[in-house]
């Protein structure tokens, strides 16, 4: 008798549907298992008889096949252990074949039949009420990961028996025993969505350092501070998610996806309504930061995405793993090939990357550094070139004097009063660019560039002045007047203005270490 249920996997962060065919026939007994499987696949058959002899269900001997459909999609993971116990006792006589439509099972088994966690549950489940099914039985530990989609009735069980029971049940019967998982998205998001245990009212003085972050968060710019250690450069990295916008049920979902996949949205129980912070140590190796594996998983990179990257030290990183972050600093995405296949990976975030002036931290000053002028270009210079290309905003932070730490915590803006400025600057931008790829300032090209960040006659002079003085390149007159444009819209300005332009112009930092 050949039986069929239905399950899914996942390929990169792209979900397939997969029928698991099993057929039982008199021959040599065998338990056999084609369809592109992987090791943990193919492990299963395994954990499926041990789990289904522990829970009182006898395996006669038969020639067992099956057979994972379609056959050309690589199947990896332990989530079709359900699915292939299911199947097995649906052609077995033990569960009617009517009773698994509609309906997709995910899960591993243990040995006395628990249901375990499993990875990648969320996009199956999105790929699943796409394509119309009814239901998903899932782990329990996996439940309110796959209710965070509406339209499709999750039930999450602990154990093969319990799966058997429900399935025995008429469709009335079902619901009373084992309603549905339900959860509520609005409460989610309102109640964590800003849940964090520090805040910008905690960083004393270093207003520049502040003031660059807005403008960072605002128009979406990437940023280098350099200064001194202990100056509160990590302090303002870490409080950058507390002033980013919200995210969107539609940017949850993405990010949510995508620690589904690394198995990382286990710690968050449902959807990721924060946005992500990610701060590797500069030992990370290239494939950690950008994924890595036979069939790659999301390395740290996609890991950011719609949140923020930070490199604290950035020059110590490897130079190899730094340079893979030109593709995603471009594209907003990373693209890795393997002889799987290739694989896409959204990568669409805020680079923040920290450095000290010189190698012993205290330029510029020359009471406690005595690093040399090459020593100083060089330590920076180990950033390269296509890097820096992509940043926008360099600025430097003093060491913190005695009176600003006396007065900790005295007129401090907090958070949540510089997100509403960024949320302002923010929908601006959207009305602005609206029907357009671009999002954001930073995103400009130089068409946008022309069109939006027109200069009055006097404040066209101001700007040819300090391009000539400070000798600046193109590139770095492009990046002044997107930062320009943010600052306006700040200040609620349509035209860029002189003091606009002057303050971009601080963020280059002169020729001191970069244009």
């Amino acid at each position: 008798m050949v039986s069929y249920v239905n399950s899914g996997t996942v390929f990169g962060i792209e979900s397939y549907i997969i029928c698991v065919e099993t057929d039982t026939s008199n021959g040599l007994p065998t338990f056999d298992m084609v369809g592109m499987l992987n090791s943990e696949v193919r492990e299963a058959k395994e954990r499926v008889k041990v789990s289904l002899k522990n829970n009182g269900f006898s395996i006669p001997p038969l020639r067992i096949t099956v057979n994972l459909s379609p056959a050309d999609i690589r199947k990896d993971g332990t989530k079709f252990d359900l699915p292939i116990a299911i199947s097995l006792l649906i052609s077995l006589g033990e569960i009617e074949q009517k009773s698994t439509e509609e309906t997709v099972f995910l899960g591993e088994l243990g040995l006395d039949g628990e249901l375990k966690f499993v990875k990648g549950v969320l996009p199956i489940v999105i790929e699943a009420k796409k394509q119309g099914f009814k239901r998903i039985i899932v782990p329990k530990e996996n439940s309110f990961e796959a209710a965070a989609i509406e339209g499709i009735e999750v039930f999450g069980l602990s154990s093969l028996l319990e799966v058997v029971r429900f399935l025995s049940l008429e469709e009335n019967e079902r619901i009373n025993d084992y309603p549905p998982v339900k959860i509520d998205i609005d409460e989610l998001f309102k109640s964590h969505q800003y849940d964090y245990d520090v805040d910008f009212a905690d960083i004393t003085g270093q207003k520049e350092l502040k003031r660059a972050c807005v403008i960072a968060a605002a128009g979406f710019h990437h940023v280098l501070m350099i200064g001194p250690p202990g100056c509160g450069k990590t302090m303002a990295a870490k409080r950058m998610p507390t002033i980013l916008p919200p995210l969107s049920y539609e940017e949850s979902l993405e990010v949510s996806k995508i620690y589904s996949v690394s198995g990382y949205i286990k710690k968050f129980g449902s959807l990721m309504v924060k946005r992500p912070y990610n701060s590797p140590h500069h030992t990370i190796t290239e494939n950690a930061l950008s994924g890595g594996g036979n069939v790659p998983k999301p390395g740290v990179i996609s890991l950011s995405h719609r949140g923020v990257l930070f490199l604290d030290e950035a020059v110590h990183f490897d130079k190899r793993a730094l340079e893979i972050l030109r593709q995603p600093l471009e594209d907003r995405k990373i693209v890795i090939s393997r002889s799987a296949g290739t694989f896409e990976y959204p990568s669409d975030f805020m680079l923040i990357a920290a450095v000290n002036p010189c190698p012993c931290g205290f330029y510029p000053d020359r009471n406690r550094c005595r690093c040399s002028e090459n020593q100083i270009k060089n330590y920076i210079g180990k950033l390269s070139g296509p890097i820096m290309d992509r940043i926008d905003i360099c600025v430097y932070s003093e060491a913190i004097e005695y009176d600003n730490l006396k007065n900790a915590g005295n007129n401090e803006e907090d958070s949540a009063s510089l997100r509403k400025k960024i949320i302002i600057a923010r929908n601006i931008q959207e009305e602005r660019f609206k029907g357009n790829k671009i999002r954001f300032n930073s995103e400009m090209t130089i068409r946008e560039i022309e069109k939006y960040c027109k200069l009055e006659p006097a404040d066209e002079v101001f700007l040819e002045k300090a391009f000539r003085n400070m000798r600046l390149s193109a590139r770095a007159y492009h990046k002044i007047l997107r930062v320009a444009r943010t600052i306006a819209d700040l200040d609620g300005k349509e035209r860029i203005t002189k003091r606009h332009l002057a303050e971009a112009l601080n963020y280059r930092m002169g020729n001191e270490y970069i244009q």
